[in-house]
């Protein structure tokens, strides 16, 4: 199935047009972040080692498809901050932005000679966004930060997984994805006090912990009202019951949520067992997830008995609420991605086109832009420095 294409151009304007990134990160976390402000027009430089940020090594067979996707829309400068000439040409850039992202284990930046309050003292409108696995203070602060780390102390992966089986990590980075939207949301807060006058520069100080630890929702609240610790219960739900990944006839699984009350009704119907509707054990949301197992017994022997397509279009047609296991292949061929243009064909000098995920969120004045693919290393060094009356070879010659 075709996507619908996107060319990128430089001349392209987004709603933050006018703030300038300097973003000093590696990996996912700050990427995820800076590529929220860069996909809606921030001019986000990626200021770089001599090696490169090192997502551009997560390949698949031999191709840097983490780098194209989460770099688009940015500038790559190779500074090698070991330098003077390099770390003058920093603090040159510095004086001209908005946003500072990094994510150097805490004390780095102060060893660099690069504390927050350096930086606000020459900059005071700057805003300086601090990430780590668990924040700038504590005493887990000097700890390293990676995503996996986090993802099983926050408690995710305790939750995560069969209770008869090990917690089960995401297959992904997950940690880093949800800081780096919670980061985005929070530099853009702090962009607006400043413009309302409310501060001027401030420091974020973004772990990889807390906002894991926040999607749990209210399970230290549950645990310190009930004195119980949530168990594993694979793709079941403690909070909710019908709801579960279904086997059918055909061998296919499908998902099935029947977290309202109605919903819960229509799917018993669907199934044969109006019965359940009037027999106590199953009369509120609380009593079927105390009785989940017979829930799901009968509601999997419906599925069983099924193929999926059949199944599928029965259960949307009740109501329910309800939906296929998709891969990625499935996605990519199904026709709301399609229409939704959730996929798209974005032009690449390696492949022609190269499919990626499109703009998120939709603003309908003012949308995200495609202006530039994801960067060579170093490719805009002279491009950037010239603009700041840098002279391009002095840093070169620093790096030697």
């Amino acid at each position: 199935m075709s996507h619908a294409r996107k060319s990128f151009d430089p001349a392209q304007t987004g709603p933050l047009e006018g703030i300038r990134v300097l973003d000093l990160s590696r990996l996912m976390a700050g990427n995820m972040l800076s590529l929220q402000l860069a996909d809606f027009g921030a001019d986000v430089i990626k200021i770089e080692p001599p090696e490169g940020d090192p997502l551009r090594d997560w390949k698949d067979d031999g191709h840097s498809l983490f780098w194209k996707t989460y770099g688009r829309n940015k500038r790559s400068v190779v500074l090698n901050l070991r330098q003077a000439p390099a770390m003058a040409a920093l603090w040159t850039l510095i004086e001209t932005a908005d946003v500072f992202i990094e994510n150097y284990r805490p004390g780095t930046l102060e060893a660099m000679g690069l504390a927050p309050e350096t930086l606000l003292e020459r900059n005071p409108d700057l805003i300086v966004v601090r990430i780590s696995g668990f924040g700038q203070t504590g005493p887990y602060a000097q700890f390293p930060g990676f995503g996996t780390i986090v993802e099983a102390m926050s408690g995710f992966a305790d939750r995560t997984g069969f209770p008869d089986r090990e917690p089960v990590l995401p297959p992904l980075a997950l940690a880093d994805m949800i800081a780096g939207i919670y980061g985005a949301s929070a530099t853009m807060m702090a962009l607006f006090a400043r413009q309302t006058g409310r501060a001027r520069g401030q420091v974020i100080d973004l772990s990889l912990l807390e906002p894991m630890f926040s999607v749990l929702g209210p399970e230290a609240a549950i645990h310190a009202i009930t004195g119980k610790v949530k168990q594993r219960v694979g793709s079941a739900s403690n909070t909710a019951s019908p709801r579960n990944v279904y086997k059918c006839a055909d061998g296919k699984f499908l998902a099935l949520s029947g977290s309202t009350p109605a919903v819960a009704r229509r799917i018993f119907e669907v199934i044969g067992r109006p019965d359940m509707n009037e027999n106590p054990r199953f009369a509120t949301n609380s009593d079927r997830v105390k009785h989940r197992a017979l829930v799901d017994e009968a509601v999997g022997a419906w599925f069983a008995r099924h193929n999926s397509a059949e199944a599928l279009e029965t259960m949307r047609k009740s109501g329910a609420t309800v939906g296929p296991i998709f891969n990625i292949a499935d996605a990519m061929a199904d026709p709301h991605f399609e229409a939704r243009q959730i996929i798209v064909d974005v032009e690449d000098a390696t492949f022609g086109t190269l499919p990626m995920h499109n703009i998120v969120p939709r603003l309908s004045a003012t949308p995200g832009t495609w202006r530039l693919p994801a960067p060579e290393l170093g490719q805009h060094n002279d491009e950037v420095l010239l603009a700041a009356g840098i002279d391009p070879q002095s840093i070169r010659i620093g790096a030697t």
